[in-house]
């Protein structure tokens, strides 16, 4: 149960983490709204302790993004500059309590365990609720650790309307993922989706935000954009990566401002809809080198869904084939057929560069009867794991059963697994296992 800690005043902070580590409590820091929203979007605090007023923007801000992700994550502000107008505004946005400066460290570590013990009982609840509520898969097959991380996101943010973004190789599902959550998210709305590298430059304005008549010449009428179309609904902006840097600002305000202009037009339409963006790039990487706008990664980084590439989760493999086989028999009528242990074992060592929808074109091929002697070959030496890899392999399966056994509790899995606690933490860290992820 860790606890953030907002603060740029490098005393405060200090004070504060003394007086909760002291207390036994584990402490998370950050300096920033962004910097903490980029720890939030990698995994969840259980409680946040945030200054109201910080650099980029204030804790009444922060709070509110809280609210769109999580509102049962407690969020406790703190001043020097309050008053009870301040005091009662943070309590009606949904603070969990109000700590004006300067406060005795016994009054901090009361409140930020009352807090602690809200968020346990919160997460008591949730977890005794799953496992009686039936399981919703969202169509993405698989009880690999990442796969099973991906529907407990999509799970908790498709009622929200936090805009999103999914990251994941080529064909790894991630239109899947989107229209699953807004078909989760209650929107009654239409799903639009753009593939923003398939856009011309020239037309970009055009399509997504309209046009007026005469705006150009064959502009002939006025034209809603697809943003105005999807009023109540989703917008899927898939391939982001590839939007020139024009094009990435013009985005930017709309998600900042959600208002538009029409193309030729000077009046400011308010657009109602949910933006998911999807990358097989790493935008962080890319916004480094200057190859994408750093502020629009972070707008979009609130919330991220990560789909781990099929040669990652390889176990889900022999189950992922049973279900395309089923799927391509129902669409051509056919029989599907049963593979051999020996063509399981040869798929299972494959590298899978185009991921599911490689997959799914290989169940096409064998409903179809048209896998050649060729196309089910014995993997090439390069092809197959070395017996390294499949021990690495073997030993992340099993220290991902083992934290799910345990709910993530560290403690609780090196127990089950006869290890050192240190020697546990070394290995999840070699294998970027997170035991929030199984909580």
């Amino acid at each position: 149960m860790n606890v953030l800690l907002i603060e740029d005043d490098p005393i405060v902070m200090l004070g504060a983490r003394q007086a909760l580590q002291l207390a036994d409590i584990r402490v998370q820091e950050a300096a920033s709204v962004e910097s903490a929203m980029q720890q939030v979007a990698h995994a969840c605090p259980a409680a946040i302790l945030s200054d109201v007023r910080l650099p980029d923007d204030d804790g009444f801000e922060l709070l509110k993004r809280m609210q769109a992700l999580d509102r049962e994550v407690p969020v406790i502000l703190m001043t020097g500059h309050g008053d009870i107008r301040m005091a009662v505004e943070a309590m009606h946005l949904g603070a969990y309590d109000f700590l004006e400066k300067p406060f005795s460290s016994e009054r901090l570590v009361e409140v930020m365990r009352r807090a602690l013990e809200k968020r346990q009982l919160v997460l008591e609840n949730r977890r005794l609720h799953a496992l009686v509520a039936p399981q919703q898969d969202f169509g993405l097959v698989g009880q690999a650790p990442g796969m099973v991380e991906a529907r407990r996101r999509i799970a908790a943010l498709a009622p929200t309307q936090v805009d999103l973004l999914v990251r994941g190789e080529t064909g790894t599902g991630k239109e899947v993922v989107a229209r699953a959550i807004h078909e989760a998210s209650g929107r009654s709305g239409p799903f639009v989706a753009i593939n923003c590298g398939a856009l011309p430059e020239n037309i970009f304005e055009s399509e997504m935000f309209g046009h007026e008549a005469g705006a150009f010449t064959g502009a002939t009428r006025r034209r809603v954009g697809k943003l105005e179309y999807a009023r109540g609904g989703t917008v899927f902006l898939d391939e982001i990566e590839s939007l020139p840097m024009a094009q990435q600002v013009k985005l930017l305000r709309v998600l900042q401002e959600k208002t538009i202009e029409r193309l030729g037009g000077n009046e400011s339409t308010r657009i109602d809809c949910r933006f998911i963006a999807a990358a097989k790039a790493d935008l962080q990487a890319l916004s480094e080198r200057g190859e994408f706008r750093d502020d629009l990664y972070y707008r979009l980084h609130v919330a991220c869904i990560e789909l781990p590439p099929l040669r990652e989760r390889r176990e889900d493999i022999p189950l992922l084939l049973a279900h395309c086989l089923r799927l391509s028999a129902e669409r051509y009528n056919t029989v599907a057929p049963t593979p051999s242990p020996e063509q399981l074992a040869r798929w299972m060592a494959q590298p899978w560069p185009g991921n599911v929808r490689e997959l799914k074109n290989l169940a096409d091929r064998l409903c179809l009867g048209l896998e050649s002697d060729e196309g089910t070959r014995p993997a090439t030496p390069a092809e197959e794991p070395s017996l390294a890899q499949q021990m690495d392999g073997l030993e992340k399966q099993l220290l991902g059963q083992a934290l799910a056994a345990c709910q993530g509790n560290v403690g609780h899995a090196a127990e089950r697994l006869k290890l050192p606690r240190k020697t546990l933490y070394d290995k999840m860290a070699r294998h970027q296992l997170d035991p929030a992820q199984f909580r």
